[in-house]
């Protein structure tokens, strides 16, 4: 009887060490509670109530922090700025929309994220309502990728296309005023519809966030964050549509969530050049039990981590139909290192391009980008290594593995006890020993 106690502690401390558990610090919001109506919000969808979100922060602000409920309705608004112990609750019903019109977010300068806190500890967004960015008003669209229909339907606005008819920009709109002298300037000030920064002990809980006019959720150089049971959705041809973007944070979870964008669904970032390395690595993070539907990716680390990768976890995940299932993609002048990643249990279903995919010679490609950019560097090179794949079942890919770039940069990874049936290409890698294969069935018709 001894011997087997023994044994099951050994086994159950093997499975401890094997599973990394992080348990971010949870924000502590005061027991108080204010109603947005109760500072003059109308929610009727049609008045702008950026002030009365203003003045509710402020008064829950004198009172050393506490929730601002936001009850049942469409709520109209510019910029919302949080502050220090702070919960933002959005109950069933309530639709927080960001105005179209462009002024409404501009300072003079710049537009800032439609929900922001920056140097702020203990905030948080909860709730059952919808975040709405109203996406439609900010984003380019490519003619390639909307039918007759949809594009019909965006010249109605007014806006401006380019002379090779393949773009159309929500420019000279026949509502609602510019804030730049051209459509091409105009779309830098695009913007996230969520951004913490250099906050600690972040929690995002049970709302849905859609249609952001860029990325959705985007946490950076963050501390103890949380994001649990949340769903992000946008049109899957959305530009620069990204779900979630983890940048330069520590001790993060991501929980529950279920995602369906249009550019990257849950994705790391580290920074880019030789700043990245003062803003440190992304570390002490764990992904679990979410699913992701369309995405360029559904776990991606890249394209720019220069300050590095550590700790990572991604485990018991669901990707289908995404453009690809793992992806990591780097590029001189973007890359690091990676330290420590553990990817587990990934149940994958008609992927566009390949299951797992390396690349080092990533080229980020705006609306209306010139191709021909190159970076001819030796600086900041990607270093991919240390990484650990495992019990991946994939039905459904054209290339189950993929790996293009030098020995130096994509080297020390392995996949085991897993299986891929694809449809075009098994294996397609510059080098075929930076991958080591263990008990990795590769299947095909």
């Amino acid at each position: 009887m001894k011997r087997i106690s023994i044994l099951f502690l050994t086994l159950f401390a093997g499975i401890l060490l094997s599973a990394q558990e992080v348990s971010p610090q949870r924000p502590s919001i005061p027991d108080n509670s204010v109603s947005v109506l109760d500072f003059g919000a109308v929610p009727d969808g049609v008045t702008l109530n950026t002030d009365a979100f203003a003045k509710a922060v402020a008064a829950v602000g004198k009172k050393g922090g506490g929730r601002i409920v936001v009850p049942a309705g469409i709520y109209l608004s510019g910029k919302i700025v949080l502050k220090d112990c702070m919960d933002l609750h959005l109950e069933e019903g309530a639709v927080l929309l960001l105005s179209p019109d462009k002024k409404d977010s501009w300072d003079g300068k710049s537009v800032k994220p439609f929900i922001t806190a920056s140097k702020r500890h203990d905030v948080s967004i909860s709730g059952n309502g919808i975040i709405d960015g109203n996406g439609q008003w900010w984003r380019p669209v490519k003619r390639s990728k909307v039918s007759d229909v949809e594009w019909k339907s965006f010249l109605e606005k007014g806006g401006t296309v380019t002379e090779d008819g393949s773009l159309w920009y929500p420019f000279n709109l026949k509502n609602y005023e510019n804030i730049a002298a051209d459509y091409k300037a105009q779309e830098r000030f695009r913007t996230h519809l969520i951004r913490f920064t250099d906050c600690s002990k972040v929690l995002v809980t049970g709302v849905t966030l859609q249609n952001s006019p860029k990325f959705h959720l985007v946490p950076q150089r963050c501390e103890d964050v949380t994001i649990e049971g949340i769903t992000v959705r946008c049109p899957w041809n959305a530009q620069n549509g990204d779900g979630i973007d983890i940048m330069q944070c520590r001790n993060v979870l991501i929980a529950g969530c279920t995602v369906d964008v249009g550019d990257d669904g849950i994705c790391l970032k580290g920074g880019a050049g030789a700043k990245a390395l003062k803003d440190g690595p992304c570390k002490n993070i764990l992904i679990e039990n979410n699913t992701v539907f369309h995405a360029h990716g559904g776990f991606v680390i890249g394209s720019e981590f220069s300050g590095g990768m550590e700790d990572i976890t991604v485990r018991n995940c669901v990707f289908s139909g995404t453009d690809t299932g793992l992806r990591f993609k780097s590029a001189p002048e973007r890359g690091g290192k990676c330290s420590n990643i553990r990817i587990s249990n990934i149940v994958m279903t008609d992927i566009k391009d390949e299951a797992i995919v390396f690349q080092t010679d990533y080229a980020d490609r705006p609306a209306g980008h010139d191709d021909n950019q190159a970076a001819d560097t030796q600086n900041f090179l990607p270093d991919f290594t240390d990484i650990i794949i495992e019990n991946v079942t994939c039905r459904g890919c054209t290339t189950a593995i993929k790996a293009q770039g030098p020995l130096s940069q994509i080297h020390g990874i392995t996949v085991r006890n897993s299986t891929i049936f694809y449809n075009d290409k098994g294996i397609d890698m510059s080098h075929p020993e930076a991958i080591t294969l263990d008990n990795v069935k590769l299947m095909t018709y």
